[in-house]
């Protein structure tokens, strides 16, 4: 559960970005609090020059790697990136005990771009992903993989995450090794956050269409741990959101839904039944399809965003990320980070299919509350991570090419209600082009854990011809120089 302070002293500013393989971005792409210690783990640099591993490069240039939310394997030796590119998508499997890495899988357009189909015509995407932005270790010792802007919005589980890497990690190179599947239970959509319930551990999945108006589902497994046989799917819908002049169709801030309830008690309402069949008039939620309006075109776009507009499920602003955790009544909670609202949302489960929507942290949070101030201010909410005690640290969807940093903030929750007492200032990033991404706590040594610096511009080797690239770095914060006694409000 959370509940713990501070335990460093925080940021008082977001920083400067600098230049392409400036120094910070080889030496120390974050500024972080006094006593918190950093190593990188992985650059693209580090292993392409090395015969012995290998990676996801495709021809896109500074996306042409896009290192996002990594997973770790149990006993944390095996870290699993994907690669959210537009086209061959794939997995690489980091071993942090002999420091390599492998490609593990990938679409068959990963190769210069080219798609292996002959002959022609055929679907681009029938060995194809893309834009993989969840990797997920489940509790079943599989890994998933999630489409979320490119591709078809599927889900991908690699069977045997800890084989050998196979030579040819393409999705043609079944035969040498590496098993893999489409999860057909689980709705289409651009998925991003995606997790289990701690308390029905591999019975309920809960997953999002990061989408800027997506909704908020639930897998209810027909059978414990049986994701091939599918289950009952539902979607979040506030009670209050239709009586108080919503539109599930429209945009979540469009005039029509500028006083409508997004918040307060709501409800799982089913778009399939409990053998994961569509319900009478509601949309087909497993039919493939790009990551369009359905506005524009309800015939293509993909299916889990169509049917949660049929039965009313309520629209947020880019939902993104997801973590799952327990607050001090006991209830179940997920924490949602919606980016284009620059707010984080804690909906706690109240009995099967009844829920309680709140914001947990937002701009009109208080920051750095009883120490020193920041400037920082919270600025697309992306991810999140969750640390050993439970608390929830948000990392930004930014700075995106912009002079000033994006940042990571930790969320303090002493009484541990699902709502915020303050959002302290815990990292600022320094890098060109890039974006902070995947931080994940190590599983077996908890005052550590890892984050990604995702597309920065020296991965654009046509920009930066030996540029250090898309990384991973890990920190420990055991010696983190704790603040001063907080003052009390």
């Amino acid at each position: 559960m959370a509940g713990t302070g501070p335990f460093f002293n925080p940021l008082m500013q977001s920083t400067a970005v600098a230049s392409p393989n400036h120094v910070n971005e080889l030496n120390s792409p974050w500024q972080v609090p006094a006593g918190v210690i950093g190593r990188n783990l992985i650059s693209l640099r580090e292993v392409e020059a090395d015969v012995a591993q290998s990676i996801q490069r495709v021809d896109a240039g500074n996306i042409s790697s896009m290192f996002d939310m990594m997973a770790y394997d149990p006993t944390g030796r095996f870290l699993f990136i994907p690669h959210e590119t537009p086209f061959g998508a794939g997995v690489s499997r980091h071993d942090t005990l002999t420091d390599t890495t492998e490609l593990l899988f990938a679409g068959d357009r990963a190769a210069g771009g080219k798609r292996v189909c002959e002959p022609e015509p055929c679907d681009p995407w029938a060995h194809d992903f893309a834009a993989f932005d969840p990797a997920r270790w489940t509790p079943n010792g599989t890994v998933w993989l999630g489409e979320e802007w490119s591709g078809l919005g599927r889900v991908v589980e690699i069977l045997n995450p800890l084989a050998p890497a196979p030579e040819d990690p393409t999705a043609s190179a079944l035969e040498e090794g590496i098993d893999y599947r489409i999860v057909e239970s689980i709705a289409n959509v651009a998925h991003e956050g995606i997790n289990f319930s701690r308390k029905h551990e591999n019975r309920v999945i809960y997953y999002i269409d990061e989408w800027n108006s997506g909704s908020i589902y639930a897998l209810h497994l027909k059978r414990l741990g049986d994701y091939a046989a599918g289950g009952q799917t539902f979607v979040l819908s506030v009670d209050d959101f239709e009586a108080t002049g919503g539109d599930a169709s429209a945009f979540w801030n469009e005039e029509v839904n500028q006083g409508a309830s997004r918040f307060g008690r709501a409800t799982w309402v089913p778009i399939t039944d409990e053998d994961g069949q569509p319900l009478p008039g509601v949309t087909d939620p497993f039919r493939d399809g790009p990551t369009i309006d359905p506005r524009d075109d309800a015939s293509l776009v993909r299916g889990g965003r169509a049917a949660a507009d049929d039965v009313g499920g309520t629209p947020y602003g880019r939902p993104e990320d997801m973590e799952v955790g327990v607050l001090e009544n006991g209830s179940e909670v997920l924490y949602v980070t919606t980016t284009a609202e620059h707010r984080v949302l804690s909906i706690e489960m109240l009995g099967e299919y009844k829920a309680y929507v709140r914001s947990f942290a937002s701009r009109s949070t208080a920051k750095n509350l009883g120490l020193p101030s920041t400037t920082g201010v919270l600025n697309a909410p992306d991810n999140l991570a969750q640390d050993a005690f439970g608390n929830i640290y948000i990392v930004e969807d930014a700075p995106n090419r912009s002079d000033v940093g994006g940042d990571v903030w930790f969320v303090r929750d002493t009484d541990n209600d699902g709502v915020a007492e303050s959002i302290d200032h815990f990292m600022s990033m320094q890098v060109a082009g890039s974006e902070s991404t995947g931080m994940i706590f190590h599983p077996t040594q908890p005052t550590k854990f890892v984050i990604a610096v995702q597309h920065p511009t020296s991965t654009d080797l046509s920009i930066v011809p030996d540029g250090f690239g898309d990384a991973v770095w890990e920190f420990d914060i055991a010696d983190a120089v704790a603040p001063p006694q907080a003052k009390k409000d």
